[in-house]
């Protein structure tokens, strides 16, 4: 039985797209006695699919920001909020972002959850912990926070741990007991294994356990061991647990095994035989199941996931078809999407509850253990203020002074460096102008500076400083550089010819000034401020261009036009004037969002007063999008999503992006009531712009 995948991803998939992630079904088995066992609804990943999603093996929600605290010497609070709940924060300065730019990097810790959050540096304006807090949006306190300095609590070190199960099922098992009754595996089996991890002996095992027995030998002789990107995996291997003769349900296995979060069933046999189904496992532990199958034929795996409907999407999406002849990239993408999976399965509400339980149960035990010793340590402090007789003036002596001042009270500083997948990476930190704007062009990026013209990333000149670039766009497959140059009453459109420009540049070295670009204006877009193109466009471009109240649309008659055929360097002629639209303010931001059909049904996003609203192109008709609630808005961002056909917009402003789905459309009307897909986030930091 088969469900609307719409119906049952919509309200968890946010941007995801429901063809990467298989749809939802009713997993019904029988056992060897004929019974019927509904195993509940699980989400099924297969991918059979035409795309080929790239594997990026980023784990998701992985911890750098906590590994700082781990690694560098911190400060630590305690206090208690308004509602007499304990809270525990942990603050560090940190340059770790790849751009040698110091920034405070804070986590609190509260019964609810945990909150990190990145603050600018300054070295002349002490950040106190109170406004930290206010950032945090805590701003009222029972007991105000107090600085800690317990030698124990930095010499703990972080590493965020997993058990993984791994059963192996012969050809044509289709129950759990007959699954966790084989007393050895196959050689394709042991295979598997050696590639997942090593084997280690228990008895004596110092490292991470995953709740095997390391003393008596009760769980077993060994067991399968890793460590990948700062995890430490263990797994539960079903032939490598205790075996019982007597006991046919092999409880001391299923007790490992049926309590983890996440199972790899290995599974013999070919295509055709009866596949595995998380029905044959009774267990209520258990949310997301990795079917794996080897091909001897052509040495390849090939990979099925199975999740609880509960579970929330995660990454990475499998590769159509899901086989993988490169066994070193199976085990990274098998790795990724175990832990993935877990992480995701703890967001659900059965293991949420249970996590802010034993959450709030520790914190209030830390605030018990180190309260007491406040009243006898003299050094404790509200402020960022070195703990230093006499403070050096120099702010690297300081910071040596300050951890050698750690190291003699007992706390080690790690020399572990980590980084932040989604941290920036810098690109060129010796680019000599302030850039206005940028984009890709093949492999380099055309850049307009403030002052010197626009160049090639690689220090080639293409316009002099005559002409001031604001916006640009390069449409590579149309032969297309559209720029707005200049400001006020002198701001225009220009477009011109790639080829032309590259041909210019091969040739005579020609570097055009404002003079050589007369040819390329758009002259009716006259004092244009802003403009939008279709970043979705299929066999037609659309610009709108904003003149103060005015969108001017605009079209290219020819979108497969040729350079060749027109005998043209400009391709100004390419280009017609539709319509014009007026508005009761200047728009601040743009986007442009395409129908469905393309009939009557494109529309313009236009932000400006405390709103976001939706323009037909056709009709000009407006529809309010979305009401910015906030005395001062800044405006950033608004950008054009598609999936599956159907247009959403990101609109950012302050330090918020929030979605919104916006089709399908009722004929020309869009739909633009709340959604359950809609969703927003938010930033540490206020951003000046935002890309795709």
């Amino acid at each position: 039985m088969k469900t609307s995948a719409s119906e049952d991803l919509g309200c968890r998939r946010g941007d995801f797209s429901r063809k990467h992630y298989g749809s939802v079904e009713l997993l019904i088995s029988s056992d060897a006695d004929g019974a019927i066992h509904r195993a509940g609804r699980f989400r099924v990943e297969n991918g059979s699919l035409d795309e080929v999603p790239t594997f990026c093996g980023v784990l998701h929600n992985i911890h750098h920001h906590a590994f700082l605290f781990f690694s560098s010497v911190h400060q630590n609070y305690v206090g208690t909020d308004a509602e007499k709940n304990p809270f525990y924060l942990s603050v560090v300065l940190s340059d770790q972002n790849n751009q040698r730019v110091p920034q405070y990097r804070a986590i609190l810790w509260r019964k609810t959850g945990t909150l990190k959050i990145s603050l600018p540096y300054s070295p002349t304006k002490t950040l106190s912990v109170k406004s930290i807090l206010s950032a945090m949006n805590m701003d009222r306190f029972e007991k105000g926070p107090r600085e800690i300095l317990n030698p124990e609590i930095q010499k703990v070190r972080g590493s965020v741990n997993f058990k993984f199960g791994v059963l192996y099922a012969k050809d044509g098992q289709l129950t759990d007991d007959e699954m966790f009754s084989n007393e050895t595996g196959s050689e394709n089996f042991d295979k598997f294994l050696n590639l997942l991890g090593d084997t280690i002996t228990l008895q004596g095992w110092a490292g991470y356990r995953g709740g095997l027995d390391t003393k008596n030998d009760t769980t077993g002789l060994q067991s399968i061991y890793t460590v990948y990107q700062g995890h430490e995996l263990m797994f539960h291997v079903s032939t490598m647990l205790p075996y019982s003769k007597e006991n046919k349900q092999q409880v001391e296995r299923k007790r490992h095994i049926g309590n983890d979060i996440v199972t790899i069933v290995f599974q013999e046999g070919d295509e055709v035989s009866s596949s595995f189904k998380p029905s044959m496992i009774r267990s209520h532990f258990t949310h997301i199941f990795a079917l794996v199958r080897y091909n001897s034929q052509n040495d390849s795996y090939r990979l099925k996931i199975f999740s609880e409907e509960s579970v929330p999407l995660f990454g990475p999406p499998l590769p159509s078809p899901p086989v993988f002849t490169d066994h070193h990239e199976f085990r990274d993408f098998l790795l990724v999407k175990l832990i993935n999976g877990e992480k995701a399965t703890l967001e659900t509400p059965t293991f949420a509850q249970k996590r802010q339980r034993t959450l709030d149960m520790l914190i209030r035990s830390l605030y018990q253990d180190l309260m007491p010793d406040l009243h006898k340590n003299m050094l404790n402090r509200r402020s960022f203020s070195d703990v230093l007789p006499e403070s050096p003036k120099s702010a690297r002596k300081k910071e040596e002074a300050r951890q050698a001042e750690f190291v003699r009270i007992g706390q080690v500083k790690s020399q572990t460096h980590q980084h932040c997948p989604w941290e920036s990476q810098s690109f060129c930190s010796t680019f000599p102008y302030d850039i206005v704007c940028a984009d890709s062009w093949g492999q380099s990026l055309l850049v307009a500076t403030d002052t010197a013209g626009v160049m090639i990333w690689d220090d080639v000149q293409v316009f002099d400083k005559t002409i001031a670039v604001k916006q640009m766009h390069i449409l590579e497959p149309q032969d297309l550089l559209i720029t707005r140059a200049d400001k006020g009453k002198d701001a225009r459109l220009y477009v011109f010819r790639l080829g032309a420009i590259k041909r210019g540049l091969e040739e005579r070295q020609l570097v055009r000034s404002k003079c050589d670009c007369r040819e390329n204006k758009l002259e009716k877009t006259k004092g244009c401020h802003l403009y939008s193109i279709n970043t979705h466009h299929g066999s037609e471009l659309r610009i709108v261009a904003a003149i103060r109240t005015k969108l001017l649309l605009i079209t290219r008659k020819h979108p497969r036009f040729s350079a060749v055929a027109s005998g043209t360097e400009s391709p100004v002629e390419e280009f017609q004037y539709i319509r014009e639209i007026c508005l009761c303010d200047p728009p601040v931001v743009m986007a442009l969002v395409d129908g469905p059909t393309g009939e009557n049904d494109n529309m313009i996003c236009v932000a400006y007063k405390h709103q976001f609203d939706l323009i037909n192109e056709s009709t000009g008709d407006a529809y309010r999008l979305h009401h910015v609630d906030a005395n001062r808005v800044n405006f950033v961002a608004a950008i054009d999503v598609y999936e599956d056909g159907e247009a959403g917009l990101l609109l950012c402003y302050n330090y918020i992006c929030y979605y919104k789905k916006v089709c399908p459309f009722n004929g020309s009307t869009p739909m633009i009531q709340s959604n359950t897909s809609d969703f927003h986030f938010s930033w540490n930091q206020m951003p000046n712009a935002i890309g795709r």
